[in-house]
């Protein structure tokens, strides 16, 4: 097979894949540090899905009134709803504040206060004095924010001569026969070619799986990419049934309307003009967690008091804050809603309904940024060579829910951890060991096998049937029954994908054969997510369980690995969820989950 298709070789350092916030961050500190570091990537860098961020990053940095990284911290683990590990999540939150005066010094234009500091407003479940007061704690560039940081951070990489590999599609990991990860293979996609990038750190940073529903925030680019890798490698992912739905995805699109939006005083309502969070959250309100506001409003909705001829969405009102503050904070949001909804926010209100948005669940790894292979729940096996950061992966300071602006936040943070790793580990320009004869022969026939299948099912009618029934069986409120309904016909989808049907036999810009392939990795991240879902017998976070409403702390504490082999068969294991900080911060004890 390898004789089919010439292979050139690139020889780095390390290799990052993806060039989103994580992938760049990691990127340029890599190269900064003196590393020759390849970045290779299915879109150029600043099209990467970092770019859609609006809302902002956390940081504690006390601009807008009093704040501490351990309020940050609680914060976050109350909004994992003690899934996160929190000596993961006390690194971030403390972290935090160095990482964003980093980021202004490489020059992110954040917005800025009279006095000349960043200015911060209020996102969702974040508070000052351990949850009594209300925290502005997040770091915006207007509502372009993460617009803001992928342009900064391609600069810097490019300051710093990273090696760009611009519109490459990753197919495989390469490993050796002794397990170690040694590369990365990539499909060129304007000539063709096949290229081999041998590495001795394969840093993936491919973004999360958001394309597997019907309706979502996600680029089409989200397509699991990664953990998808990881999967067929045969290493295992870490909580996959955790499916974040951002409350306010505008209606009928799916447009992403930041938290911004509600942290700057907007506000939700159902058909009879009532602000309804006021009797979920009586404190938080409109900035309870997302996963509480998503649920609250899908509750509205099913008890009739939806908005619209259907009934079937809410209403979150801006016009109340005047066109000035609009126009100053919320530029995107009032150009968006009046592209995808024909609404202008100074005079009515933005239709909205809860759309799928981020994955906490992703390739285990420490906070360093490596992959665990986790075999019998044993966190300290590492996978030599493979390292994980941002969506794709699950550190795990995101638990069973994430809290809006951690996002960026986490990017930044275990991009730049995941940098000073390599830095402090790896001698520049070491000999690559000699990969043995076959290590790319599994990629090779599955490339091959994809690129001449001729069955009946075209791409884009699997792909539909796919998203379908996960938006219809995997949602914001889910059942033993629906869950178990929705794999018998997740697995006849992917059945189906065994007689898909590539009518172009080309290698030169076949987007066929490439969303041909993103499916394969998207139907292997639905599967595991779905079955996760109906395995996990508790509501936890954004998953939530109308037939087993609690939560299971006796028996649920703990965070779901899953593998699938090549026959789809998938196997279950666990490890605990780490209930320990270094000393810097007081763990967070247990307790009800209210806001």
């Amino acid at each position: 097979m390898a004789n089919a298709y010439p292979i050139e070789e690139h020889r780095f350092d390390v290799v990052v894949v993806g060039a989103g916030g994580a992938g760049l961050r990691a990127t340029f500190g890599m190269a900064a540090a003196g590393l020759n570091t390849a970045c290779i990537t299915k879109v150029f860098p600043t099209l990467s899905h970092t770019v859609a961020a609006q809302g902002g990053m956390s940081a504690a940095l006390g601009n807008m009134g009093e704040d501490d990284w351990r309020w940050h911290m609680y914060d976050t683990v109350k909004g994992s709803d003690w899934l996160g590990d929190q000596d993961a999540i006390e690194y971030m939150c403390r972290e935090a504040i160095p990482a964003v005066i980093e980021l202004e010094h490489y020059g992110v234009p954040f917005s800025r206060l009279e006095n000349g500091r960043i200015y911060q407003r209020p996102f969702g479940g974040m508070t000052t004095h351990f949850g009594e007061g209300t925290a502005q704690r997040t770091c915006a560039a207007a509502d372009r924010t993460g617009h803001a940081i992928l342009h900064t951070l391609y600069q810097q990489s490019l300051k710093h001569d990273a090696n760009f590999f611009v519109e490459y599609f990753a197919l495989d990991l390469i490993f050796d026969d002794e397990g170690a990860c040694r590369g990365v293979l990539a499909w060129k996609l304007d000539d063709g070619t096949l290229h081999l990038f041998r590495a001795h750190q394969v840093v993936l940073a491919t973004g999360g799986y958001g394309r597997a529903y019907f309706s979502c925030t996600s680029a089409h680019t989200c397509t699991g990419d990664g953990t998808g890798m990881v999967l067929r490698a045969g290493l295992p992912c870490e909580d996959m049934e955790f499916i974040q739905f951002h409350p306010t995805g505008i209606y009928g699109a799916g447009c992403l309307i930041t938290e911004g939006c509600r942290g700057e005083g907007g506000y939700l309502t159902n058909a009879n003009g009532e602000r309804f969070m006021e009797r979920y959250a009586p404190n938080a309100k409109d900035l309870a967690s997302r996963d509480v506001v998503s649920r609250s409003m899908t509750i509205e909705i099913r008890e009739g008091r939806g908005v619209g001829k259907e009934k079937d969405h809410i209403f979150l009102h801006l016009e109340h804050l005047g066109a000035g503050v609009i126009q100053e904070r919320l530029p995107g949001i009032a150009e968006s809603a009046k592209i995808f909804a024909g609404v202008d926010v100074t005079r009515e209100p933005i239709p909205v309904l809860p759309t799928v948005h981020y994955n906490m669940g992703g390739i285990p790894t420490n906070y360093h940024g490596q992959a665990r292979r986790a075999r019998n729940g044993d966190a300290n096996d590492l996978v030599p060579g493979l390292m994980s950061i941002g969506e794709a992966a699950s550190v795990s300071v995101h638990g069973a829910n994430r809290l809006g602006s951690n996002s960026l936040l986490d990017i930044v943070v275990f991009g730049r951890a995941a940098a000073e790793h390599c830095a402090k580990t790896m001698q520049p320009a070491a000999p690559h060991p000699r990969l043995g004869a076959d290590a790319l022969e599994r990629c090779l026939t599955r490339f091959d096998r994809l690129r001449h299948a001729n069955g009946k099912e075209p791409t884009a009618a699997v792909r539909l049937r796919m998203q379908k029934v996960m938006q219809s069986y995997a949602t914001v409120f889910r059942t033993g029954e629906t869950l178990r309904e929705g794999i018998v016909k997740l697995r006849e989808v992917r059945q189906s994908f065994k007689d898909i049907r590539v009518s172009d036999r080309s290698l030169i810009w076949n987007t066929d054969l490439l969303e041909t392939l993103e499916l394969d990795n998207l139907l292997v991240n639905a599967l595991v997510s779905i079955e996760g879902a109906a395995n996990r017998t508790e509501s936890r976070g954004a998953h939530a369980r109308e037939d087993y409403p609690n939560r299971d702390d006796n028996n649920w504490l703990k965070h779901t690995l899953v593998w699938l082999d090549d026959k789809d068969n998938i196997r279950f294991d666990y490890r605990p969820v780490h209930l320990f900080t270094s000393g810097e911060a007081d763990p967070v004890p247990l307790k009800a989950r209210v806001y």
